[in-house]
């Protein structure tokens, strides 16, 4: 009976998934544990499918080990825990072309590419996904270099080692990249924030019970009893005919 597992490279664990599928075949989970381990001690850190083919009857088993998926060695080269929650915008790291061939020579037997070149552009496809750049540029920009023969001398060689030059220019152009990014994610913030403090302000304003605003505050009403001064101008214009037919007389 064959049983498969994804476990962390090095470090698997007893827990229930594992004493569920392993316990009731008899067999010594702490071996299974420790040579489990053995097996994937050179993927530390990512996520490893195993399958153990075990013997019901003498209780004996194997272990196969695979490679981990071409995304956990994407991110194992970037030291990052997980891939971006928007690849369009926002990059996770920047991934040198040579290490796309190495994962591809190590996943080559377990993708469906026809040579080297079409298993390198498998893995550039789970760049685009995962939001890293490579050489400092778009996946999909490297797919038409690739297409193009720039990188034919990498491909035909199969050079996987990258200088430490290429590795400073490649960390520093990520570094002024991701300082933007912080800075561009922090304004869109704060755009946002005060974006709803406004909407709240207006949707206090005209609430039912609202205080007036100021400028129907500032209207000023007559006092009671108070003529207007159309009044009065009309009061002054009947008294002057008056005097006039007074002295008149006089």
């Amino acid at each position: 009976m064959k049983v498969k597992l994804i476990v962390d490279g090095g470090k698997m664990q007893p827990g229930p998934a594992v004493a569920q599928q392993l316990g009731p075949m008899g067999i010594n989970l702490g071996k299974v544990i420790s040579d489990v381990n053995t097996a994937t001690q050179g993927f530390s850190g990512m996520k490893v499918p195993v399958e153990i083919d075990v013997n019901s009857k003498t209780k004996s088993f194997t272990i196969s080990g695979f490679s981990p998926p071409v995304a956990e060695l994407i991110k194992k080269e970037l030291a990052i825990v997980k891939g971006s929650g928007q690849p369009n915008n926002i990059k996770v790291g920047n991934i040198a072309f040579e290490r796309l061939v190495a994962i591809a020579k190590m996943k080559s037997a377990d993708m469906l590419a026809k040579d080297l070149k079409a298993a390198i552009k498998l893995i550039v496809g789970s760049c685009v996904s995962l939001g890293a750049l490579i050489d400092n540029k778009e996946p999909k920009e490297i797919e038409i270099d690739i297409d193009s023969g720039k990188y034919e001398k990498e491909i035909k060689n199969e050079i996987t080692e990258v200088s430490d030059d290429k590795k400073a220019k490649l960390e520093k152009f990520f570094a002024v990249r991701k300082a933007k990014q912080e800075r561009d994610q922090k304004a869109l913030e704060e755009a946002k924030a005060a974006e709803e403090a406004a909407k709240a302000a207006a949707a206090g304003a005209t609430a039912p019970g609202a205080a007036p605003s100021t400028t129907e505050a500032g209207k000023k009403t007559p006092a009671a009893g108070t003529a207007p001064v159309a009044g009065k101008k009309e009061e002054i214009k009947k008294e002057e005919p008056k005097k006039k037919e007074e002295k008149r007389k006089k």
